[in-house]
Parts: structure tokens; C-alpha cells; sequence
């Protein structure tokens, strides 16, 4: 049985089958279920998860008109283990980065939390930053 997380989003994208290339495909999630009735599909990744539905017009929880680039205001920050595997297959296949590679320091209350993070959009202009924990640190 698959473990849910508490939050899981849910992304309205306007093609499932262009969508699940670039987050399978490229992005390396797995798809733990679909229901392709519905062009739904739930997917998982080092304990991150998504799902992704295909935007229908009838969809009853539309709250406004969706106009590219979709999820204006959000990125959606998902930890994995290694970022160059992803840049490496982004390269590859020429995706453009939203934001260079980089490492960069946090202040959580008395430390510093490192990441090696770079920001990528996906088919629909969903921001997604992907993170590489480096550590903590003490305050400078």
C-alpha cells in the first residue's frame, strides 16, 4: 500500500501524456498509480510526491481562468539525494533551467542549512527548485 504524504499537490496540466515524459522521463518520479479515465496519475520520487490531473474545462474546483505559466507565486522545493544526474538529463535534452545551478545557505533560527538547488519549469510553467542537502552550519 502507498505511503501518503500529508501534503500532496495536485497540478492541473493541459497534457497529461507531455507532463508524465517530462516528470518520469526526465525528473526520474515514478508513477505509483493512474487512473487513465480520469487522465490522473500519482507520482513519487525519493519520498517527494505529485499528482497531476489534465485541466478540464468542466473541473469544478477551477477557481480562476488558467493562463501559462501555471502555479504563478509558488515553486515547489523537492529534495533529492544528487542534482547532477537531473542537470545532467536536462542538458541532454536541451530542457532550459529556470536558475543556474548553485549552492546556497539558509538561516533556520541559529544555523545554516546548505543546498545545492537549481529551478526548472515543467511543460506548463509549474517552478520546481530541486535540492541537494550540503549540511548545516553555524551562524557566521
Amino acid at each position: 500500500m502507498l505511503s501518503r504524504n500529508a501534503l500532496v499537490p495536485e497540478l492541473l496540466v493541459t497534457d497529461l501524456a507531455t507532463s508524465v515524459a517530462f516528470w518520469v522521463d526526465l525528473l526520474g518520479f515514478t508513477i505509483a498509480y493512474r487512473r487513465p479515465e480520469q487522465h490522473f496519475v500519482f507520482l513519487e520520487r525519493e519520498g517527494a510526491q505529485v499528482m497531476l490531473e489534465q485541466f478540464d474545462a468542466d473541473d469544478h474546483w477551477l477557481t480562476a481562468a488558467l493562463v501559462k505559466p501555471l502555479g504563478r507565486g509558488i515553486n515547489l522545493q523537492i529534495e533529492v539525494t544528487a542534482v547532477a544526474p537531473l542537470l545532467a538529463r536536462l542538458e541532454q535534452r536541451r530542457w532550459p533551467l529556470f536558475q543556474a545551478c548553485e549552492d546556497a545557505w539558509y538561516r533556520a533560527d541559529d544555523i545554516e542549512v546548505g543546498l545545492r538547488q537549481f529551478l526548472v519549469q515543467d511543460p506548463d510553467g509549474y517552478l520546481l527548485r530541486f535540492g541537494e542537502r550540503l549540511g548545516e552550519r553555524p551562524l557566521a
